[in-house]
């Protein structure tokens, strides 16, 4: 375990490394590590890709060995979730206090982003969506510098026009790329994208929806019990019922199976992308 404290202001980082829950490899991490993991690579100018998985992103990986591949090749896997966090503690004897929830922080990050002086980039949901979350950013951190922003094309692109959306980005100077196409298309893209861009490419899903004012966050009491997943059901029924009630029971009996040792699930059962699927 890595420790450290870094101000007086701060928590200790808590670093456990990679852990396999389900087949997928999740860093056993808090906030602090996180953030100062990201803070690094984004001051060094080194490529780092990041996802915060819930269960629905676990279960991405587990239902589809070349996502899995792909997630497991994700530098920064965030504990995004309460079962998530559990299963880590149960399986491992992690400690974990929280999780790592993607939306709390990209707020964090933005955070130091400002303090030190690092700007960052929005990519991928609709220009009224970026406008709205931009503005609130910078309302909630005033030093924060939007290097540049740009919509989703919601569409596979051509590799020429991969090449030409990561060289805006570069051209923008920005130290940060926050990443919202929803999962898993947003972890496609950070692992697509991760050797074309020197810089933290974060896929933070719905963070963009709650920060722009769009989504209401479930209330903290409910996050904590791990029922975060039921307000958003009754929020977004449509939408959303299929993703809870089939995957959820399924993630609990896979769960059970490992954590009694009756089946194993190894991370290095994938395969490999053919092709770049190239969404943008």
């Amino acid at each position: 375990m890595s420790v450290s404290v870094v101000g007086l202001e701060r928590s200790s980082n808590i670093d456990l490394g990679k852990k396999n829950v389900l087949g997928i490899l999740v860093n056993a991490v808090n906030y602090e590590a996180a953030v100062s993991t990201i803070i690094a690579a984004a001051n060094a100018g080194k490529p780092l890709s990041v996802s915060a998985l819930a269960v629905h992103g676990v279960m991405t990986g587990v239902l589809d060995s070349t996502h899995r591949y792909r997630i497991n090749h994700i530098d920064l896997v965030l504990p995004d979730g309460q079962p998530v966090r559990w299963a880590l503690n149960l399986l491992y004897n992690t400690e974990l206090p929280d999780r790592v929830c993607g939306p709390n922080a990209m707020l964090k990050i933005c955070e130091r982003a400002a303090e030190e002086g690092l700007s960052i980039y929005l990519y991928g949901s609709q220009a009224s969506v970026l406008e709205a979350l931009s503005r609130n950013l910078c309302q909630r951190y005033p030093k924060l510098i939007i290097a540049g922003t740009q919509p989703s094309q919601f569409k596979q692109v051509s590799p020429q026009e991969k090449q030409d959306i990561a060289e805006k980005i570069r051209n923008s100077g920005a130290a940060i790329t926050f990443v919202g196409l929803g999962c898993p298309r947003q972890e496609v893209w950070a692992y697509e994208y991760r050797d074309d861009l020197s810089m933290p490419l974060i896929a933070v899903g719905a963070a963009y929806d709650f920060h722009a004012g769009n989504l209401a966050k479930a209330p903290e009491f409910l996050s904590k019990i791990g029922l975060e997943w039921l307000f958003r059901m009754i929020k977004e029924p449509r939408r959303l019922w299929k993703r809870y009630v089939l995957l959820n029971p399924l993630y609990i009996s896979l769960f059970l199976l490992q954590a009694l040792k009756i089946k194993k699930f190894d991370p290095k059962d994938a395969t490999p992308p053919v092709k770049e699927v190239l969404y943008g």
